[in-house]
């Protein structure tokens, strides 16, 4: 059984206000992405990665492999305009078994622990599908410039990655959601839609996504005095 992560790298960051997308930012002369990468690298139950980006980006990505001599990054492949279509091309560019386990990591959550991320394995070994996940503690409320109503953040939980699945799993979830034209936010929607039970795995605070200024901020105060 391999395990294969699948990095969606297409996305703009027009959040974070800089020239290039966020997941190749510099921190440290490191772009933010061979951050990512690095945890898939230094964790020995991953077999392999691939790498969705948009076309004008592969020769950086390339030159980030080389420089960092990552030897996982198998292949990089063209993403598409939403993020499922970036996900199904990679998915479908692999040569997998349907019980080969498929995690899905966004480029910009550089700073996923390893314990989280063998909790995650482990437990989609035994369950199949997971989604990483951290609960809600903040008050929730539904509004915009007034408060219509709280909601009970009791059930609540923030969906983090990598998000694991089944390659068989997900590749019917995607081609589902393909032939119904539905665009979920993430690949844990789709599989639960086409009606897989999905088990919420423990996350991290730290595990979280580059998408402001604020968080570029933060990860790099983390990164410079080595608090994660």
């Amino acid at each position: 059984m391999k395990k294969i992560v699948i990095i969606p790298s297409g996305g703009k960051g027009l959040r974070l206000g800089t020239d290039i997308p966020k997941q190749y930012v510099k921190v440290n002369n490191k772009e933010l992405i061979a951050y990512t990468i690095d945890v898939f690298e230094q964790c020995d139950e991953i077999d392999e990665i691939v790498i969705a980006a948009q076309k004008d980006y592969f020769d950086l990505l390339n030159k980030i492999i080389k420089k960092y001599s990552f030897k996982k990054v198998l292949k990089i492949v063209e993403g598409g305009k939403e993020r499922q279509d970036s996900v199904y091309n990679a998915l479908s560019s692999l040569s997998a078994s349907n019980r080969d386990l498929i995690l899905v990591h966004d480029a910009a959550r550089p700073l996923l622990p390893q314990k989280v991320l063998l909790s995650a394995l482990q437990s989609a070994e035994n369950f199949d599908n997971v989604v990483v996940g951290i609960k809600a503690k903040d008050t929730l409320i539904k509004g915009s410039d007034s408060v219509l109503s709280y909601v009970d953040r009791s059930e609540i939980f923030y969906a983090q990655t990598p998000q694991i699945f089944r390659y068989g799993i997900l590749k019917s979830a995607m081609e589902k959601a393909i032939r119904k034209s539905f665009i979920g936010t993430d690949e844990s929607m789709l599989v639960h839609k086409a009606s897989y039970k999905v088990k919420l795995v423990e996350g991290s605070v730290f595990n979280f996504k580059v998408t402001t200024k604020d968080d570029l901020d933060l990860f790099t105060s983390l990164v410079n005095n080595k608090l994660y």
